[in-house]
């Protein structure tokens, strides 16, 4: 065997090892993988029963029912689309009515979404780039309003 037919052998097995190493990393990745979405995109997407997701938006205001034990039932709503969402456990202390919140769970066939995490915003000013987007387009949330009080009264703008 030559020179250059050894160096082409050595890059192949390279090539091929770099390839195999890749795809197994894929498949182990493929179900820690969690996409987000709003209630608008869950009804437009058809998401199927049992897909694990990340829903996002607004706790929806007199929706939240306390159950027995540590059981709380509760609607996410981006001001179009309303989800109705279970969940067993301590919620975070800032979760609240018309504030924002993200639970990670899996929706049901019966269209519930059962959340198995629940996360709610840290201050009045966080919310999902995805949601504030969408709630942008649909002429619901000004984000700039605060920015421009906040430097009309000449305060800083963070």
């Amino acid at each position: 065997m030559t020179r250059k037919q050894r160096r082409g052998v050595l890059i192949g097995t390279c090539l091929m090892v770099l390839s195999v190493a890749v795809g197994l990393v894929l498949y182990a990745m493929r179900d820690s993988i969690v996409f987000f979405y709003t209630p608008s995109d869950v009804a437009e997407m058809d998401v199927p029963p049992g897909q694990r997701f990340r829903l996002g938006g607004l706790v929806e205001t007199g929706s939240v029912v306390r159950d027995e034990g540590t059981t709380v039932r509760f609607a996410v709503t981006d001001n179009a689309k309303r989800l109705p969402v279970m969940y067993t456990g301590v919620l975070p202390d800032l979760f609240r009515e018309g504030q924002g919140v993200v639970a990670e769970g899996l929706l049901e066939s019966n269209g519930v979404f059962r959340a198995d995490t629940v996360l709610a915003k840290h201050d009045e000013n966080y919310m999902s780039p995805e949601l504030a987007a969408k709630l942008r387009e649909q002429g619901h949330w000004k984000d700039g309003a605060k920015a421009n009080e906040a430097s009309d009264k000449g305060g800083a703008v963070y």
